[in-house]
């Protein structure tokens, strides 16, 4: 299947739905999208969702912005349609085939779909001036000035980091339907990576991690670091 921005080759991913049945994804790591066909983001079991959270973290992208505004049905080639939608008080986007054939989705919007992303509060804001001065907008990669900004100026998007609580529900649902596939080391690393991911603002956590969060944004810093956590882990 053809990327309907860049038009290369689409990678096929096996996932494991609920109910047990798996579905075929198609991602480009380029673009930093999936593309679903139709109800599949829908019909993702925990585990395969925490599977692309993880496939998140371990492939950033300074793309962030589209190369073609002329988006095509990968199956009908009918333009797609760009579609905002919500998720409990979540608004996210992608964009559609109005044949019903799937839907074209980034990165940033899969996991504010999934709820993974929060907008910081109005103290931690005030923290993160204390350890960087400018930092890039997770959706679109614009720079944001923290000294006069809390929010991206291109794009309008709040200052946002990774939302922890998240993927410790899908662990937690993971462990009621599969307690036999469910280890303690997976929830271990979780843990480890939520008190890396809550704690870095305000605090001395080193140059590398502020390099990597001003230039990538702070959800892609998150991401990676749950991405380490899980290899060590072995997930």
């Amino acid at each position: 299947m053809k990327c309907p921005n860049c038009t290369t080759e689409m990678t096929g991913m096996t996932l494991e739905a609920r109910m047990g049945v798996d579905v075929e994804i198609d991602v480009c790591a380029g673009c930093q999208a999936f593309w679903f066909d139709k109800y599949e983001s829908l019909k993702l079991s925990p585990a395969s969702t925490l599977k692309l959270m993880k496939f998140i973290g371990e492939h950033p992208s300074t793309v962030k912005e589209l190369a073609s505004k002329d988006l095509r049905c990968p199956r009908c080639a009918i333009p797609l349609k760009a579609t905002n939608d919500l998720q409990g008080s979540t608004r996210f986007s992608y964009w559609r085939c109005t044949g019903e054939h799937g839907r074209f989705t980034r990165f940033f919007e899969f996991l504010k779909e999934k709820s993974f992303i929060r907008a910081l509060s109005a103290q931690q804001i005030q923290e993160l001036r204390q350890n960087i001065q400018t930092l890039n907008c997770s959706n679109c990669g614009g720079p944001i000035d923290l000294m006069t900004s809390s929010a991206c100026l291109h794009c309008g998007s709040p200052i946002s980091m990774l939302d922890m609580k998240q993927p410790q529900e899908l662990l937690r649902q993971l462990s009621k339907a599969k307690p036999e596939t469910t280890d303690s080391e997976l929830a271990f690393r979780l843990a480890a990576a939520k008190l890396e991911v809550e704690t870095s603002i305000g605090q001395n956590t080193g140059p590398t991690w502020w390099r990597y969060a001003s230039t990538d944004g702070l959800v892609q810093a998150g991401l990676s670091a749950v991405a380490r956590w899980l290899n060590k882990a072995g997930h």
